[in-house]
């Protein structure tokens, strides 16, 4: 593998790519491994990283104003970008296409979207098998993920504590049903390693999310063979951990894929642009045996989805959170919507601007 192959490099397909090539010749490819507040660390092999500036127009607050870039459009980790210059004099003068990202709407008044990771090919969903464990957070991460092109797969940390990790695995089973893997395991045990392997391939980029205290920097740590992430203890009162992890921050593993460590997150709204069908389909079949089809699955004679909950084949849980989710997916649908328009309106002929 050459030093780019070995941190996810692959042969860009998209035309994109040729235009911004032509636009900067005396441009390299580079990956983002890292962003702070004061500009990024970007990589061009596993012991090659080095900070570099960001264009001027991402130095801004972000703005609908023509001009400003939205920030789902500037770089994040995982990210390929070009750059020119040497060592801590470089300087990042285009980001190249993007394969797919796992991203959130922001918290705050305005429609805005968060990248959290970038270009990668598997999440990994961490929960601890403690106060951490929760089905419906689980289903609200899986909604972020199915839109990104990436596979999830559900990690049960802290296995060696649990009671009764069936009980727990149990729970889980419309996921399971979905297709997606789930895997109670020790992130502490090495075995952990061979456990991944799988998913973690030469060449291939993962990201793990979860809350804080969850396990992804033991799970680092011991992917790496090495005690590099820092970790915390978790709170006995709730088992809620702190930010150990303060940034996201892209590692290469010794099998040869990458992975993304990112901090906890309190809030996770979805943007707009998943497709909550997916996620449910189970719900979603059920509620095509309903006598009605403008069925809204509340007293209605001959609905499938209440006869389901009332037979315990269908957690109410769940279906509430359906709920929950669809209306919350809708909502930021609109918002997204009005966005657009309002970038269609401000770009020159009226369309829609590359800001997302």
């Amino acid at each position: 593998m050459t030093p780019l192959q070995a941190i996810g490099w692959r042969e860009p397909v998209d035309p994109d790519w040729t235009t911004l090539a032509a636009a900067h010749p005396q441009a390299r490819p580079a990956r983002v491994v890292a962003q702070h507040r004061t500009g990024y660390v970007v990589a061009e092999g596993p012991e090659a990283s080095h900070p570099a500036e960001s264009p001027p127009q991402w130095q801004r607050p972000p703005s609908y104003r023509k001009g400003n870039s939205a920030a789902e459009a500037r770089a994040a980790v995982g990210d390929w970008v070009l750059i020119e210059g040497e060592g801590a004099r470089s300087a990042i003068v285009a980001l190249l296409p993007r394969h797919g990202a796992i991203k959130r709407a922001a918290a705050g008044e305005h429609y805005k979207q968060q990248v959290i990771a970038a270009n990668v090919d598997i999440v990994f969903v961490v929960c601890g098998l403690d106060a951490d464990f929760n089905p419906r957070r689980i289903e609200r991460y899986l909604l972020l993920v199915q839109g990104s092109g990436a596979t999830p797969v559900v990690l049960l940390t802290k296995a060696d504590r649990c009671v009764d990790a069936d009980a727990a695995l149990a729970q889980l089973g419309e996921v399971v049903a979905t297709g997606v893997a789930v895997l109670a395991l020790n992130a502490k045990d090495h075995a952990v390693v061979a456990a991944l392997a799988p998913w973690l391939q030469p060449g291939s980029t993962a990201v793990l999310v979860g809350s804080s205290g969850a396990g992804k920097s033991t799970l680092t740590n011991t992917l790496l063979g090495v005690e590099k992430m820092k970790t915390g203890d978790v709170r006995a009162s709730d088992d809620r951990g702190r930010h150990t992890t303060t940034h996201r921050a892209l590692i290469a593993l010794p099998s040869g894929a990458c992975l993304i460590d990112t901090p906890g997150m309190r809030e996770l709204k979805p943007t707009g642009e998943e497709t909550v069908v997916d996620s449910f389909a189970d719900i979603e079949a059920l509620a095509g045996q309903c006598r009605f089809r403008d069925c809204r699955h509340a007293r209605e004679p001959g609905c499938a989805v209440r006869a389901a909950i009332e037979a315990g084949t269908l957690d109410p849980q769940r279906y509430a959170n359906y709920l929950k989710l669809r209306d919350e997916v809708a909502g930021a649908a609109s918002q997204l919507a009005t966005r657009r328009a309002q970038q269609a309106a401000e770009t020159p002929g009226g369309r829609p601007g590359r800001r997302g």
